[in-house]
This record gives structure tokens, C-alpha cells and sequence, in this order.
């Protein structure tokens, strides 16, 4: 499976547009999950494992290379960690999650009435 990248067409999208890239790789099972974990500490391929459930060693690999080839995962002799790039993209999802939290709030309000 390719890495999403900028300026290539993508799941969803032939227009190479970055954004698409980014939701496309963002989107792909475990990566999210994968830079959600890395935000704060540094883990090696095991404490990824583990703190996502168990997920096979395989897809675990294919999914650090992706974050990888991707420049928002590196490894280094502490494990793996996010890169500039990719701390700056969790960084920047901040206001999504705040946004996420008003919309199930205004969700749980319409599904009370």
C-alpha cells in the first residue's frame, strides 16, 4: 500500500490536492491512533502494540513506514517519536477536537428532544 502524499491521487481524491492526502493517511487504520499515542512520549514498536490493542506486528510496520515515509513518525535510539512535522499536525488537530466536543454535545441535545 502506497503513502498518501501531496500532488497524488489519493483515496477519494485524483486532485493531488495536500489536504486530501492528509485525511486519506490520517484515515487509514491505526495511523491516527498511532500519532495520538506518540503525542506525548516517545514508544517503542512493542509499547505501540500494546497500547493499540494488540495490533498485529505486520500492520503495526506497514503503518510506521507510512508515518514514516510521510516525515511524521521517526525512529530513533528512544523509540519512536513524532517528528516538527508531525507534532505541529497534532498540534494543529487541537481545534478539531474542541470543535468535536461541541457537535456531540449538540448532538446528545437533539437526540434528547
Amino acid at each position: 500500500m502506497t503513502t498518501p502524499v501531496p500532488k497524488k491521487s489519493v483515496r477519494g481524491s485524483n486532485s493531488g490536492v495536500a489536504i486530501m492526502a492528509v485525511f486519506d493517511l490520517l484515515g487509514r487504520k491505526w495511523n491516527m491512533r498511532i500519532m495520538w499515542e506518540l503525542r506525548r512520549q516517545n514508544l517503542s514498536f512493542r509499547a505501540i502494540q500494546q497500547t493499540c490493542d494488540g495490533m498485529s506486528p505486520s500492520v503495526l510496520n506497514n503503518r510506521m513506514k507510512q508515518l514514516t515515509e510521510a516525515k511524521l513518525v521517526v525512529s530513533s535510539s528512544n523509540g519512536y517519536e513524532l517528528t516538527q512535522l508531525g507534532q505541529s499536525l497534532m498540534n494543529t488537530l487541537d481545534p478539531l477536537r474542541n470543535w468535536s466536543q461541541e457537535w456531540e454535545a449538540e448532538l446528545n441535545v437533539k437526540s434528547s428532544e
